[in-house]
């Protein structure tokens, strides 16, 4: 409701997941019947998320896969739009779920993630095969948060070579450019535009709703009613971000400026085994080795690493 005060047109509640190892809560899989039992404003509409790989065995399409995760059509349905997260090289291999989105008359977007991390030729291709499919939107991530606003017009004008349809941004906030990565690209014309309440998000977060609609809102004649918004903000929002800590650092700035994943960071701020220098080492060498995908098993290994180089160079000095 405090989305809809605002003019807000999609919320993304939650993800649909085809891995169930364990309950993630109600929003890892936000199944029909969950959406049955909220009270979503009619102005609203919803918005889920699937996971390109989770299609994907042996490098073949898993139809029965799609058919349980999107067994109903759009109008027996509360979704609105289901988004696609996928890397440059799943593609090709997912076209076949655009078909079946289109078919059964849901809106459709692809969500490219690390698209910092792609060459214009690979921008370019992209948006080529997408070109062809039935997919309706052509979004794309700054998963890593290393992207500036000088770039955001670059990937826009690879994305326009091929792909005449509307485009959207996935901005994240590790170097406190996601409004301005944000307004920019609203400057070169994209006009799906992601943001959360306060930046909740994974590590350094989002564009904040709050500063985007008033941004939006600047040059409108009818006065903005922030109320509702401000009152959830303080209400559910602020003592979460107290709780878990989200926003950027210096840390997730550094993950930024090298192109590391942020949950390298995530994960390394939230295990008191993490000292600051044991961090900063873990980061300089991620920057060297590359730390774009990430990989649980690999804070185990630098920790090991760093900490007997740390014992190796206190005995040394005391000889």
């Amino acid at each position: 409701k405090a989305l809809e005060s605002v003019n807000v047109d999609y919320c993304e509640i939650g993800f649909r997941f085809a891995k169930n190892t364990g309950f993630k809560g109600p929003c890892a899989f936000t199944s029909e019947d969950f959406l049955n039992s909220l009270d979503i404003p009619k102005n609203i509409k919803i918005a889920i998320m699937l996971n390109g790989d989770d299609f994907i065995e042996n490098n073949q399409f898993k139809f029965e896969t799609l058919q349980r995760l999107i067994p109903v059509k759009a109008e027996k349905s509360r979704v609105n739009l289901v988004r696609v997260a996928c890397h440059y090289e799943e593609i090709k291999k997912i076209l076949p779920l655009f078909d079946y989105l289109n078919e059964y008359g849901y809106l459709s977007a692809c969500n490219i993630m690390q698209i910092s991390e792609k060459t214009p030729q690979k921008i370019e291709e992209i948006s080529s095969v997408l070109s062809l499919s039935k997919v309706e939107i052509i979004y794309f991530a700054d998963s890593l948060g290393s992207l500036s606003p000088n770039q955001i017009q670059d990937i826009t004008l690879g994305i326009r070579k091929n792909w005449s349809g509307p485009i959207g941004i996935h901005a994240h906030d590790n170097k406190g450019l996601a409004l301005s990565n944000t307004l920019e690209a609203i400057n070169c014309g994209i006009t799906w535009i992601d943001s959360t309440l306060t930046g909740i998000g994974r590590g350094p977060g989002n564009a904040k709703t709050e500063e985007i609609v008033i941004e939006l809102n600047k040059n409108k004649q009818n006065n903005l009613n922030l109320v509702e918004l401000i009152k959830i903000i303080n209400k559910e929002f602020n003592p979460l971000k107290l709780k878990y800590s989200w926003g950027t650092n210096i840390f997730y700035y550094l993950a930024g400026e090298y192109s590391i994943h942020p949950s390298y960071i995530q994960s390394m701020l939230t295990d008191s085994r993490y000292q600051e220098e044991d961090i900063l080492s873990s980061i300089n060498y991620l920057k060297d080795q590359g730390g774009r995908r990430f990989n649980y098993g690999d804070l185990n290994e630098l920790r090991k690493f760093y900490k007997i180089s740390d014992i190796w160079h206190k005995k040394t000095t005391r000889k």
